[in-house]
């Protein structure tokens, strides 16, 4: 009888630890999916207009006029955007140049982006620029250094055949007043106000995008649908899952993968219960056989070992919740443990405690246990006839 009280304390514990785990890593992942969303969204507008065929478009339609002016709007902000060829002394890199307009620093947070330097645009009448930092490691900038600018390449719009290839591109300098680091696919950006832009890309009117960010407590799907209606199949209006539809699929994907993996974990130990208790079925024979022999038939036996194996379960499972929960709420208030490199935008594994995931948990531990302790009860009255005779 004791050796079977151990195997069942360890089929809890089984249950206990996955249960914890489950908890812990699920909210760890939200932490993580809410601080990289965030950071994406300091450059990733609410609402992004762009053409639906072509690279430009002219920002002065009537219509978009009138919703340059819409209340609800926080910012809007005009971007244009190229390829383009960055030099720094004797090195050279192909990145994205962005020009924004003033707009963009409506983004109080942007500044949490900067790793060196500040998120300066302007200067007075003197245009900067702020680099990301692939382009920053590919050039090795020094933001510190004043006479050393940036050199900017881009071709001429109107062709001009001349012995000197660098007749062919329109060069401009500009000096680097911060670097930004967010994911690789934002970190080859260069970003410069859009005067500088339209003057490299000899761009006086067209725009790539229109970036719209709106005022708290604004519908956005209600937003989005309606400047679809009025602009018509010549523009695609994406939101921001729209324009980052890989990276809400990774991080989905790579969520219940782990939800997935550990699952099996769980599984495994629960599944362990039908161990413990075709063990205590083997001891208690005689005493199965003594209720039967009092008129206890067979969903009664079935039902005793089927609670037992539930119980076993579920008190397992909400220990580990409890004690999955108190972890996370000290890791969101104190930061326990560190993600262990000065370089990342936050010192200790974020937390993101949400609701769902508890009752997410709590079915699947539900699930496989009613699984399990249905084949245990059935096991317990599986040669019941046998035991009769025995006795």
């Amino acid at each position: 009888m004791h050796a079977i009280n151990i195997i069942s304390g360890i089929s809890m514990l089984g249950v206990f630890v996955g249960s914890a785990a489950l908890i812990i890593i699920l909210s760890v992942f939200n932490g993580f999916e809410k601080v990289i969303l965030a950071l994406y969204n300091n450059f990733t507008p609410e609402l992004k207009i762009e053409p639906a065929t072509g690279k430009t478009f002219d920002p002065n339609t009537p219509y978009l006029k009138q919703l340059a002016r819409d209340p609800a709007l926080f910012s809007y902000t005009q971007a244009l955007e190229e390829k383009a060829l960055i030099r720094y002394g004797d090195r050279q890199f192909i990145g994205t140049v962005r020009g924004v307009s003033n707009d963009f620093l409506k983004n109080k947070q942007l500044d949490s982006t900067i790793q060196n330097g500040s998120f300066t645009l302007n200067a007075g009448t003197v245009p900067y620029a702020v680099i990301g930092a692939t382009v920053q490691n590919s050039l090795g900038v020094n933001i510190n250094d004043q006479l050393s600018h940036l050199q900017i390449y881009s071709p001429r719009r109107k062709t001009v055949n001349s012995i000197n290839p660098e007749d062919e591109f329109i060069r401009l300098p500009i000096s680097v007043s911060g670097i930004f680091a967010i994911q690789q696919d934002f970190d080859g950006l260069v970003i410069a106000p859009l005067s500088f832009t339209r003057d490299l890309l000899d761009e006086p009117l067209e725009i790539s995008s229109l970036e719209l960010n709106f005022k708290p407590r604004t519908n956005i799907d209600k937003q989005q649908q309606e400047i679809q209606n009025k602009l018509g199949k010549n523009f695609l209006v994406k939101n921001r899952y729209e324009q980052n539809t890989e990276l809400y699929k990774t991080l989905n994907y790579e969520r219940w993968f782990t939800f997935l993996i550990l699952t099996f974990v769980l599984i495994i130990a629960i599944f362990n219960i039908i161990g413990s208790l075709t063990m205590l079925v083997l001891d208690k024979r005689k005493d199965i056989a003594i209720l039967t022999s009092l008129g206890a038939g067979k969903p009664l036996i079935q039902g005793i070992f089927f609670f037992e194996g539930m119980l076993i379960s579920i008190t397992g499972c909400i220990a580990g919740i409890i004690v999955g929960l108190v972890f996370c709420v000290l890791q969101q208030q104190f930061g326990l443990i560190k993600m262990g490199s000065a370089l990342m935008v936050i010192d200790a594994y974020p937390v993101d405690i949400k609701f769902t995931d508890f009752i997410l948990v709590f079915l699947t531990v539900t699930g496989i246990a009613v699984i399990a302790s249905g084949i245990s009860a059935r096991l317990s009255v599986k040669g019941l006839d046998e035991i009769k005779q025995d006795l």
